[in-house]
């Protein structure tokens, strides 16, 4: 059953997380959250801990450079803290993006990729977080596109939507299957 929140946002983060781990103690052994900076990756981490649930959490964060020249989002104290704890956190170029959003910025125009991008954010920005980082985590080796993970993103901050999804590599986008909404905002906007 999916749960709907009223509004996109950092207020429902919490509720996210832990739609998420009660969904992965049916048997889904794989996890792949957005944060950015690492404080919702440090949020599911406590709640994965009080639930005593052992999973493959994936973290995904922005690109060196996507707030600006060499810059990293997330502090390198708590890349250290989630790797200590056996979390995987891989930051790189958005799937849903990349080098095609430079080049609509310096000439004008959209581009297939950019198009994808948006259809999906009919579903809400969280919903296409959640194939973007999926494809991320199976294109960086931390994930198989053979079974079943829970992705979870948010609308700018925090958590907002999970899903049940498999996988695929960026050069066989379309074969990604969604299998279940957990949850996500109603109004997106």
């Amino acid at each position: 059953m999916t749960e709907y929140f009223e509004n996109f946002g950092i207020e429902n983060t919490e509720k996210t997380l832990r739609l998420a781990v009660s969904k992965a103690k049916e048997g889904i052994t794989d996890i792949v959250l957005a944060s950015s900076y690492g404080d919702t990756a440090k949020k599911l981490v406590e709640i994965l801990e009080e639930e005593n649930l052992s999973v493959n959490l994936v973290v995904i964060t922005y690109h060196q450079g996507f707030s600006g020249p060499d810059v990293k989002s997330m502090p390198e104290d708590i890349k250290e803290m989630l790797l200590k704890k056996g979390v995987k956190v891989y930051s790189g170029t958005h799937a849903l993006s990349g080098v095609e959003r430079g080049i609509s910025k310096k000439f004008g125009g959209y581009g297939p990729v950019e198009v994808i991008a948006q259809t999906l954010k009919t579903l809400g920005q969280g919903i296409k977080v959640c194939y973007e980082i999926t494809v991320m985590a199976a294109d960086s080796g931390n994930i198989s596109t053979k079974k079943d993970v829970i992705a979870i993103g948010g609308s700018g901050k925090g958590a907002d939507s999970a899903v049940v999804i498999r996988p695929a590599n960026m050069n066989t986008f379309f074969d990604i299957e969604l299998k279940e909404i957990i949850c996500m905002p109603k109004n997106k906007k």
